[in-house]
């Protein structure tokens, strides 16, 4: 019988900086564990709401620094990063298209090309079906398919359940990574998570 393979889990938000450099980070890790993923879409703004917190009002010498110093680890990823003309975005739209593309057996790709659509090409317009469109047509999957069951009750109850697990789970923020019963928070954990997973490994 063949071992079971350690497992890491993602909770996302597209809306999330560090998300699109735990995104890439993570794939090497898999690579050098064989570790599997799974991900979770992770709505923010009910979080945010149900906690006052509201982006962007933070001192402006903290706002500026944290800009340098995701500027900073682009620089240091070789990744090709930039921070969006039109921030924050609504992020329901694409995180329910996300759990509508599990059911092409898409949802990763999907995840990557939204992903470098806003932080990478700064290109808003994912933000509503309009601007999802052309990256769904590409994938192969009819568009209209995709907003119908996007927008269908089911695939928004799935949403809900998502975020509500992770949040019963202790998750708070994205990205957040989950090894067994360890959750780290953060771009930067990976050398954490990667030990937890080698852990794993029978």
């Amino acid at each position: 019988m063949t071992p079971p393979r350690p497992h890491v889990e993602l909770y996302w938000d597209i809306g999330s900086t560090n998300t699109y450099f735990a995104l890439k980070l993570i794939d090497p890790v898999l690579a050098r564990t064989g570790a599997t993923l799974e991900l979770h879409p992770f709505n923010l703004g009910p979080i945010f709401r149900r906690n006052n917190y509201v982006v962007l009002e933070e001192p402006p010498a903290k706002l500026a620094n944290r800009k340098r110093d995701l500027a900073r680890w682009a620089v240091r990823h070789n990744l090709p990063f930039r921070f969006p003309t039109v921030f924050p975005i609504k992020t329901s739209r694409v995180l329910r298209g996300a759990l509508a593309m599990r059911r092409f057996g898409l949802e990763r790709p999907f995840i990557d090309k939204v992903f470098a659509a806003y932080w990478e090409n700064d290109d808003a317009s994912i933000a509503d079906y309009a601007g999802l469109r052309p990256l769904v047509n590409a994938l192969g999957v009819d568009p209209v398919e995709f907003e119908a069951l996007s927008e269908s009750a089911e695939i928004r109850q799935a949403l809900i359940d998502s975020t509500e697990r992770g949040l019963a789970r202790g998750v708070f923020g994205v990205p957040s990574l989950v090894v067994g019963d360890e959750i780290f928070w953060g771009k930067d954990r990976m050398e954490f998570v990667e030990d937890e997973l080698l852990r794993e490994k029978p």
